[in-house]
């Protein structure tokens, strides 16, 4: 059998990604969605197949001569100087066609269509065109007769959707007009009123057609969520979860059908970082996601198994933790002493991830910075603190530059006394899942080298779950026995950076919750800003009184 698969199409709905990357190698599962149909054609018995090509065609090329040895079959790139449209396209490789009946398909379309049985009902039907129809609401035009003939083409909310798949028999080239340039659907239309275009109308099936970011998307993540669980693909519902504040968006992946002893197989939860082009930023923090998430998985630090990924649909599978966070289980608790055993189990595997995170960590897997540094303090929080928060939310119109010699200080002082290893920072109760009485560190994309005081002034200044000011003490207490912190001086120092690490954090909360509330209208977490500013004025009134730091000091009294 042979097959044409058109891939000459500019992809304009799906700009500005298909500026650098065609339509066809969009990855399914980090596979091109064409890889998908030449692998879809050769399951069904193709052995020839031609890609017509036109826009990058060198990048479909290069893809096809690096995955000759996969692929079972003879595969042929024709480029098309002049794009022919689709009726074109099928007309320019006549000489190729000609002996048998073949298979034309889009190229930008994910399915799972049995094409064998497509063909016998082609061969059957004895047509010159077999269409495969499917209910498809947002595309069903097309018409069809009791009889299974296709009637016409332009009958919106009526009929089925094509399907862009279908099988010619070698004597419709005859029906062809003498131009170069047609539409298949102009031709068929001509060919209906003959009966000679029957329909295939494909029933609990599973297709797509990508051309937009969003169905892409969402078909990267029936596709991944199918693979992970074992389950048909038509089989997955994808449930939208609640968002973080970041600009990812966060999914389950369950599968409808029970297994043989009843129960469903299980779920998977897929992190979108959306589209990722390599290069950009999205990219990193997905690549920093992946590659720090697999090295504290490796080290047996509590966090979710990463079970695949695509970095270029930004999608990334995940074990399903549940629904559970800290937050919840400090609201059921009905006494402090109950919070502090729940935080020193939670303070416990913070040293684990700050010792056994930093063994064997590639300072090249991070994003931003390598390392809690100086620069990072003075840009992201302080320089963040002031621009989203004091002059763009409260717009106050204050100058960075009026408090910059304290901000330096502050940072000096962030740094001292550190002790050091691997920072999540972010390190707060909606960031920390409970599953079986088990807590798990998520949303690691951001960890660095950095001192271990930043994650536990995160931790316990945390605003979601407010730890009364002696619970904090204690549990700072806590985390330098653990850390064997004996002497006066060692938890001194220590104490010492932990004060300004929540200074330093608690600036970049109040940064973050301005931002996503004004710039990202997430209003949720304006809510959070009064608990913020009420934690930030006590920090700067027990702090000792140095002498730099008096403008910052009568800045945030004034918050």
């Amino acid at each position: 059998m042979k097959a044409l698969i058109l891939a000459a199409g500019f992809g304009t709905r799906l700009l500005p990604y298909t500026n650098t990357v065609p339509k066809p190698l969009f990855t399914l599962g980090s596979i091109p969605v064409l890889g998908h149909t030449i692998d879809l054609l050769i399951r069904s018995g193709c052995r020839q197949i031609i890609i017509n090509t036109h826009y990058l065609p060198e990048l479909i090329t290069d893809y096809i001569e690096n995955s000759k040895e996969q692929f079972e079959a003879h595969i042929h790139c024709i480029y098309e100087p002049e794009i022919l449209d689709t009726g074109g396209a099928i007309a320019n490789v006549k000489d190729f066609m000609a002996d048998q009946d073949f298979f034309v398909i889009n190229a930008d379309v994910a399915t799972n269509v049995d094409l064998a049985d497509l063909f016998d009902f082609h061969v059957t039907q004895k047509t010159l065109a077999t269409l495969v129809l499917h209910d498809r609401k947002a595309f069903n035009k097309v018409a069809v007769d009791p009889e299974g003939w296709i009637t016409g083409f332009n009958h919106p909310g009526k009929g089925l959707a094509f399907t862009g798949i279908q099988v010619l028999s070698p004597q419709i080239f005859d029906f062809m007009p003498d131009c170069k340039v047609f539409s298949s659907i102009d031709l068929f239309s001509g060919l209906c009123k003959k009966k000679q275009v029957a329909a295939y109308v494909a029933d609990g099936i599973f297709w797509e057609d990508m051309g937009t970011p969003d169905t892409y998307s969402r078909t990267a993540r029936q596709w991944m969520g199918a693979a992970a669980l074992g389950t048909d693909i038509q089989d997955i519902r994808i449930r939208k979860l609640a968002g973080d504040g970041s600009d990812r968006a966060w999914f389950r992946a369950v599968p409808e059908t029970f297994s043989q002893n009843g129960k469903k197989p299980g779920s998977v939860v897929i992190c979108d970082h959306g589209i990722c082009l390599p290069g950009s930023d999205t990219r990193a923090q997905l690549d920093a996601f992946v590659h720090i998430g697999s090295h504290l998985f490796k080290q047996k630090v509590p966090v979710p198994a990463i079970l695949a990924h695509d970095a270029f649909a930004g999608q990334v599978l995940l074990e399903d933790l549940g629904d559970t966070h800290l937050a919840d289980l400090v609201q059921q608790a009905k006494d402090r002493f109950t919070i502090k055993q729940i935080y020193q189990k939670v303070i416990d595997l913070l040293v684990l991830f700050s010792k056994k995170g930093a063994d064997r960590f590639d300072p090249a897997w991070t994003c931003q910075t390598t390392t809690y540094s100086r620069s990072l303090i003075l840009e992201k929080e302080c320089r963040y603190f002031m621009d989203a928060f004091v002059n763009g939310y409260l717009k106050m119109n204050h100058s960075f530059n009026d408090v910059a010699d304290a901000f330096s200080f502050v940072a000096q002082k962030a740094l001292e006394g550190s002790f050091q290893g691997l920072m999540h920072r972010d390190c707060q109760s909606r960031n920390i899942m409970v599953r079986n009485d088990t807590f798990y560190f998520i949303d690691f994309q951001s960890a660095r080298t950095g001192p271990f005081q930043y994650d536990l002034a995160s931790l316990l200044i945390d605003p979601y779950v407010t730890l009364p000011r002696q619970v904090q003490k204690d549990l700072v207490s806590y985390a330098m026995d653990r850390l064997g912190l004996g002497s006066k001086t060692e938890r001194h120092r220590f104490t010492q950076c932990f004060l300004f690490c929540c200074l330093t954090r608690n600036l970049q909360m109040l940064g973050a919750f301005a931002h996503l509330s004004r710039v990202k209208k997430k209003n949720e977490f304006e809510a959070y800003i009064p608990a913020a500013v009420a934690t930030l004025k006590q920090l700067i009134q027990i702090m000792e009184p140095y002498p730099v730091m008096t403008g910052l000091k009568e800045l945030i009294m004034r918050l």
